[in-house]
Parts: C-alpha cells; sequence; structure tokens
C-alpha cells in the first residue's frame, strides 16, 4: 500500500508541475498583432455598401471590372473573356453540361454527355490550359468513354479518338478568330 500512495504521489506531483508550466506559458502568450482586430473609427466609414466598394477600390483594396474593360490594368486580375482559348472552348462545348469550370486553375471538365442514339455510351471531357497562347500546345484534351450494360455495370476508359483532335483543331481555330476579331 506504502509503494501505491507514492507511485500516486509522484505521479500527482508529475501532473501539478506539468499543469504549472501550462499555465505559466499561456498566461505569457499574448495575440499577434495581425490577429488583432483593429479599430475602426465608423465616423470615417461609409454606410452604403457601395460607397465603400468604391472607397476600396480607390485605395487599391479591391478592383472593378471597369478598370479591366476600358484597358487598364493597375491589377493582376483580368476578366476571362480576354483569353481567346478559354471562350472558344466554352463556345464549342456549351450544348455539354459542365461539371467543373474553374478559370483560375485552367480547367473545365464536363459531366458524362450522351447524344441519346447509344444510351450506353457516354463521353467526358476536361480540357486543360497550359498556356494563354494559341498553339496547338496550349490545350491538353483528355476524353472519357463510359460504356455501360447496366447502370451498376460500366466501364471506364481514356480514349484517344478522332473527336479529341478535331475539338482541338475547332478550339484552335475559334481562338484565332476572336484574337483576330479583336485585333482589328
Amino acid at each position: 500500500m506504502l509503494a501505491f500512495m507514492k507511485k500516486f504521489n509522484q505521479n500527482s506531483l508529475f501532473k501539478a508541475i506539468l499543469l504549472s508550466f501550462i499555465i505559466f506559458f499561456m498566461s505569457n502568450c499574448s495575440v499577434p498583432n495581425f490577429m488583432k482586430p483593429s479599430k475602426v473609427d465608423t465616423r470615417n466609414t461609409p454606410v452604403n455598401a457601395q460607397e465603400r466598394a468604391r472607397e476600396n477600390v480607390n485605395t487599391g483594396k479591391g478592383i472593378s471590372l471597369g478598370g479591366v474593360i476600358k484597358g487598364s490594368r493597375s491589377t493582376n486580375y483580368e476578366f476571362s473573356t480576354s483569353n481567346p482559348l478559354w471562350r472558344a472552348s466554352l463556345e464549342l462545348i456549351d450544348f455539354m453540361p459542365l461539371a467543373t469550370v474553374d478559370y483560375s486553375g485552367g480547367i473545365i471538365i464536363t459531366d458524362w454527355y450522351n447524344d441519346g442514339i447509344d444510351v450506353e455510351e457516354s463521353i467526358k471531357i476536361t480540357l486543360r490550359f497550359l498556356s494563354t497562347e494559341i498553339r496547338s500546345d496550349s490545350v491538353k484534351i483528355i476524353i472519357h468513354k463510359k460504356k455501360c450494360r447496366v447502370s451498376e455495370n460500366c466501364k471506364i476508359d481514356e480514349i484517344d479518338s478522332k473527336i479529341k483532335f478535331e475539338l482541338q483543331k475547332s478550339i484552335l481555330a475559334k481562338a484565332s478568330q476572336f484574337e483576330a476579331n479583336k485585333n482589328k
């Protein structure tokens, strides 16, 4: 019993010392200045949301689409319509349902599409934009084909078909048209 009491006291002593250290170190910690909320004088802040937005744009804290449309390049943001490859791709696959569209990531993924002729077969197209230049290696196209005999029994394969090359050719031609019209 005496050995148990010694072990219990040592364990309790260890826990007490550990707790003391934790409390000591936590009481000496302070929140960094960048995490503290800054005080705002509401007398100098516009109440109207549009006025606040305009003030943020004027002070460089926000962006305006007007600046991008007028040609001002004061920020790094550009609207996606300025990229002819992106516009051409969206225009050519506009009949397909889109699963993922991420301009900043440079990717468009369609959902499974079936033209209604062969109900057991669907395709899915992935477009990856590697560059904004209108070149054949600027867009990587991946086409997957899904063949289902029964809804639970599907086989999905990546295919290299004529569709892939025709789509790439069409995107480049359409993007070239957009670029030519922009320069006129």
